[in-house]
């Protein structure tokens, strides 16, 4: 990891017939974002200049063919294909979903190679990517395999942090997923990103039930008594700050989460949506426990608005935000516990 001074922020570009071109030019139109870091998507010149034109922006870009030749404080492209591509926003197209993927690999390749530092990914259509060579479900998944950790979906914004201990799972399915080890490895994950990532030396976590009111006492479901609760309380006697389970229709309207750094729901919809109506347009999706740093805006490829200039960049611009703080973060933590090993062997 190197000095973490201007950082060199890859993007993915999404779903071209989204909403995630406009939301990257407009975010880099303003240059003062480029005294700190440097931009290089990972698409095409050709692609960026429709998009550059189509919303009459003045931003300037330099092309590279190689990612030795990114210039630092531009914007920069990088040409992941050169051949023309047929754009028509609003419109679900599996070619452009082959687009994305290109954009995505390449990318990851880059971020895995050290050439970037960070990594944000524009909306894509979890639909049209799908292909004998590409079966994820989306970003989560193939990050998961392609870079080291243990993955955790991890909403943030600056007062706000909600984690999943399942995501894009059928909620039919929730409890069969959720088990002693899944519960433990994803409180180890936010509890661990909590301390690198955002500089929490004591982190609180408040743990949300998987049952309206926690099951009460077994008259909905026993699960939050039989896996919830006994895995919880292994984890607070190694001295962990977690609390719970705690009934999810009442904790958000009551306040209870400004008391904890981290927030773990039981499932997608059940953190995801007080998530959205807290912080809609500032959220930012972020993918916990990996090797690397990756964020996303936290909506999707907007059809319905696309093409239009319509689209508000802010959950986008946080993201790109949320990547270099998180990266400055770690090379922080980094360097203080390199120091504290230092200084404990000199004891020694």
């Amino acid at each position: 990891m190197k000095k973490a001074e201007n950082i060199v922020v890859g993007i993915s570009i999404g779903d071209l017939n989204g909403i995630g071109g406009e939301i990257i030019i407009k975010t880099f139109e303003d240059p003062r974002i480029l005294d700190f870091c440097t931009p290089v998507v990972f698409a095409s010149s050709k692609v960026m200049n429709f998009f550059k034109t189509h919303f009459n922006s003045e931003i300037n870009f330099n092309v590279v063919n190689n990612l030795d030749q990114i210039i630092d404080g531009k914007f920069n492209v990088f040409n992941c294909w050169n051949e023309p591509v047929t754009i028509d926003f609003g419109k679900e197209d599996l070619k452009i979903g082959e687009y994305a993927i290109k954009s995505l690999q390449a990318a990851t390749k880059a971020l895995k190679n050290d050439l970037i530092d960070v990594l944000v990914t524009a909306p894509i259509n979890k639909h049209n990517i799908q292909s004998e060579a590409f079966k994820f479900p989306g970003h989560t998944d193939y990050l998961a395999q392609e870079l080291e950790g243990e993955s955790l979906m991890f909403m943030i914004t600056d007062t706000l942090r909600v984690g999943l201990l399942t995501d894009h799972v059928p909620v039919k399915d929730i409890v069969n997923h959720i088990s002693e080890t899944l519960i433990t490895n994803k409180i180890n994950t936010v509890y661990e990103s909590l301390q690198k990532d955002f500089n929490i030396v004591r982190p609180k976590i408040a743990v949300l039930g998987i049952n309206p009111h926690t099951g009460d006492n077994g008259v909905i479901g026993n699960e939050d008594d039989t896996v919830l609760r006994p895995t919880l309380q292994k984890i607070k006697e190694t001295g962990k700050l977690v609390y719970g389970p705690y009934a999810a229709d009442s904790f958000f309207g009551s306040n209870n989460y400004k008391n904890f750094d981290a927030i773990i729901a039981s499932y997608h919809d059940q953190g995801l949506i007080p998530f959205k109506t807290l912080s809609f347009g500032q959220g930012v999706n972020y993918t916990a426990g990996l090797s690397k740093v990756r964020t996303s805006p936290d909506h999707g490829t907007a059809y319905e608005i696309a093409g239009k200039g319509q689209a508000d960049e802010n959950s986008f611009k946080e993201a790109v935000y949320a990547a270099i703080q998180i990266y400055k973060n770690r090379f922080d933590y980094k360097e203080l516990t390199e120091n504290a090993l230092k200084k404990q062997s000199k004891k020694i």
